[in-house]
Parts: C-alpha cells; structure tokens; sequence
C-alpha cells in the first residue's frame, strides 16, 4: 500500500505535515543525547549570616525533649496486675546510659545525676547527624 492508499499524504493533513517536519529538524535532545541541567549558582555565602538568619525563624518551635529509662513488653493480662509495689523488669541493663530523645527521635545517651535535690541527666554521648538521620527511618 502506497501513501495515497493510506490517506496520509501531506495534502491531507492539513499542514500538518510541515510543522511536523519542522519539529523533526528542531534540536530536540535524542535519548543518546542527555541534556544537561544549568543552575544558578547559590549566594548568601557570607560567613553564615544567612544561615543565622534561616535558624532564627525555627528557634522559638516547642519539641519534647525526653529520657528513657527502658522498655519491655507485657501482655494486658499482665499489664492489668500490676499495682503498688510491683516490679517491671525493663530491657536495660543497670549503670547503661539513659535514651534522650526530641520528639520520639534518638538524639543522644546520658546518666542520671542529682542536681539541688532534682534528678538530671548528664549528656555522655550525642549522636552525629548521619546517626539521627538514621533513628528517623
């Protein structure tokens, strides 16, 4: 079958067909041609005064800042005899630092201390910010 047969000479579509010999001939990148991204380059480098600037509007949000002792796991039948007195074996071993977490997320170990008769905790070890990242996934 020929073009004619077909009904897809250029006459009938239209003018379509120059445009579409126009898109084929305009430099369209090819797949075995990448095209390369430009982007502007990044300002504000000033010894950090925008990054001050940027730190500030996220100083005054409210986190929940909280130490665990330990954990363990229990049934409710369980859960539901213990009263007064009771003892919970915890999955932590005595003297192993405390958890401190910000928002549910590990941030770092401490000890406990007693500060004016208030308990404290003493920071032994704060997670870099790979580690943290890490704690959130």
């Amino acid at each position: 079958m020929g073009d004619d047969e077909q009904g897809g000479s250029e006459e009938d579509l239209g003018g379509w067909g120059d445009a579409m010999d126009e898109q084929a001939a305009s430099d369209v990148p090819t797949a075995s041609e990448p095209e390369v991204a430009e982007f502007d380059a990044l300002e504000g480098n000033d010894g950090g005064t925008s990054v001050g600037a940027n730190l500030d509007t996220i100083l005054d949000i409210p986190v929940t800042l909280s130490m665990e002792l330990g954990r363990t796991k229990m049934t409710i039948n369980n859960l539901l005899k213990l009263n007064q007195g009771s003892v919970v074996e915890l999955e932590r071993l005595a003297g192993e630092p405390l958890d401190v977490l910000v928002n549910g997320c590990l941030v770092a170990h401490g000890e406990v201390v007693v500060v004016n008769d208030r308990f404290g905790v003493r920071m032994t070890d704060i997670l870099s910010p790979k580690e943290r990242v890490k704690t959130l996934a």
